[in-house]
């Protein structure tokens, strides 16, 4: 009987990471997720996805932390196997001026969104290359491509995502291993959440398709640059933004 694969998610208890551990649940993958803080949100993700299949597993990691993550991913190795998949998913963003933005402000966008990346890929990477085998999709964000005024530090981190993305793709292609990148647009998740009805109903009318996306939509492209119907797909940015840019 053919093993069944292992997706490990961050930032997955709820918006685009708990949809994508609910649609790769679908599929029949054993689904590992990491949350910061929100109990709740994570049990409530937790328990859907065991009443679909009883192939999940919830821990709650800070991903900054680099000995938190190497001692959960050892955990759920050991439970479900290999991990085949790894999603990128955890991100943390603030509005604010620059000028306004303090050191501690800027190193926890940072360390969260571009140094959590790190964690995650560099504790897991050198199974994916001993086994020949592996596929890493990471989230980025429409303005990690063009920059958002007022959003500098999350521009930053998440055009950091897009290169890391980019160089990695060309370093482990040759281990038979994808790295690509999703880049959602203005999506109805709780980072957005802060937005006022004026100003989602600006962006709906700024975007072609003239709506806000979903989550699910998100995890949909998610799943697509994860499976081999786009096994000759990498080192790629798949904008999820209903045309917003192009």
């Amino acid at each position: 009987m053919e093993r069944k694969k292992h997706c490990l998610i961050t930032g997955g208890s709820r918006g685009i990471g708990a949809a994508t551990a609910y649609r790769f649940a679908q599929e029949g993958y054993k689904v590992t997720f990491f949350y910061r803080s929100d109990d709740e949100s994570a049990q409530y993700t937790r328990q859907k996805i065991m009443n679909l299949t009883y192939d999940c597993l919830a821990y709650k990691v800070d991903v900054r932390d680099l000995d938190a993550v190497e001692a959960a991913v050892k955990e759920a190795v050991d439970t479900f196997g290999p991990v085949d998949v790894l999603i990128s998913n955890a991100g943390v963003s603030k509005i604010e001026l620059l000028t306004k933005t303090d050191p501690e402000e800027w190193n926890r966008i940072m360390d969260t969104n571009i140094g959590g990346l790190y964690n995650l890929v560099h504790t897991i990477l050198p199974s994916m290359i001993s086994r020949h085998s592996g596929n890493i999709v990471t989230v980025s964000s429409m303005w990690g491509q063009t920059g958002a005024s007022c959003e500098v530090a999350y521009s930053t981190s998440k055009a950091a995502i897009i290169g890391f993305t980019k160089a990695l793709a060309q370093e482990v292609g040759p281990s038979n291993i994808r790295v690509n990148c999703v880049a959602p647009g203005v999506i109805d998740t709780e980072m957005n959440a802060v937005l006022d009805d004026e100003t989602r109903e600006a962006l709906s009318e700024e975007t072609p398709l003239c709506r806000i996306g979903t989550a699910e939509e998100v995890a949909d492209a998610i799943f697509y640059l994860a499976e081999d119907t786009s096994s000759f797909i990498t080192g790629q940015v798949l904008g999820v933004n209903g045309g917003y840019i192009t």
